[in-house]
């Protein structure tokens, strides 16, 4: 027997259409209790990977933790080892369907360098991270909601110059929360600020305590030092170089040179007052012996 076709009717075929999504728009004022309504498309795809190599010292661990704990759109990876090579990390960003990277290399212990790429076509910066501090210290008072979007405040002197342009554009993408991303909060109460003092870039993390301006640093707060800038990611033609970055090992000879340097100094110093030292301090007067008294004990020396 032959089958018989199904009669569809143009109704059912409206009905099985596909919803329209439409925006969330918050109310000025949500009480705690209610559940918060979240955006079901966010545009902003920025994802960014932060993680470091091995070899860093607890307090860098303490700081890219922090880091983490901030930017709700941040991954995380095991560490990787200093034998490979840097453009492995664009393997595993893509792998993690990530377009941003920080990236903490360790060196000798004590010092930390911090990559930031913009993975898909670059650039790329690498700093020396200095003046660490982190969260947890008791410094550091203030408080905000976790996974709430930070107002990113910058200092007149990016737009100076095209290299701290470039780096400010890059700081944009990396540590701005995109909007009604699943993982972040409808609040902003905290203000990341980015200031330029003695060629460096001085990060530093505040509350919004109330309307009329007041602040309290939360913390982490560091200071980097720019390195270069790389038209690729993590790698390619040099952008930029800063002719006032000094090496920590330059720098740590330079202060073991002065040390002997004062060492040398005093040692040249008594050989010259040795060479400089009179044999006869003054002329003895032989007339001040003629009224000496020989005694018996005179003879018996």
């Amino acid at each position: 027997m032959a089958k018989r076709k199904q009669i569809t009717d143009n109704s059912s075929s409206g009905l099985k259409s596909k919803k329209q999504k439409k925006d969330v728009i918050l109310q000025p004022v949500v009480q705690s209790d209610a559940p918060v309504e979240r955006q079901t498309k966010w545009k902003n795809k920025q994802r960014v990977l932060v993680f470091s190599s091995r070899g860093i010292s607890f307090r860098t661990r303490h700081l890219m933790n922090d880091l983490r704990t901030m930017m709700p759109h941040s991954k995380a990876e095991p560490k990787m080892d200093r034998k490979d090579k840097l453009f492995i990390i664009n393997e595993i960003c893509e792998m993690k369907n990530c377009n941003k990277c920080l990236y903490f290399e360790g060196k000798k212990k004590q010092d930390v360098y911090l990559w930031a790429s913009n993975v898909s076509k670059g650039p790329s910066a690498k700093f020396l991270v200095e003046n660490i501090h982190t969260m947890s210290e008791l410094k550091l008072t203030g408080n905000c909601l976790k996974g709430s979007r930070p107002l990113l405040s910058f200092d007149k002197a990016f737009n100076s110059e095209p290299h701290w342009m470039l780096l400010k554009e890059l700081f944009v993408q990396i540590f701005g929360t995109p909007n009604h991303h699943p993982k972040s909060q409808p609040f902003i109460d905290h203000v990341f600020s980015f200031s330029i003092q003695d060629n460096r870039i001085w990060f530093r993390n505040y509350q919004i305590l109330a309307e009329d301006g007041s602040l309290a640093e939360i913390g982490p707060r560091f200071v980097l030092n720019p390195i270069r800038i790389f038209a690729s990611s993590f790698g390619g033609a040099t952008l930029y170089q800063n002719p006032y970055y000094v090496s920590p090992n330059e720098f740590r000879r330079t202060l073991r040179q002065q040390k002997a340097d004062k060492y040398n100094q005093r040692q040249e110093a008594k050989v010259s007052q040795e060479l400089r030292r009179p044999e006869i301090t003054y002329n003895m007067d032989p007339t001040d012996e003629v009224f000496n008294t020989i005694t018996e004990s005179d003879f018996k020396k």
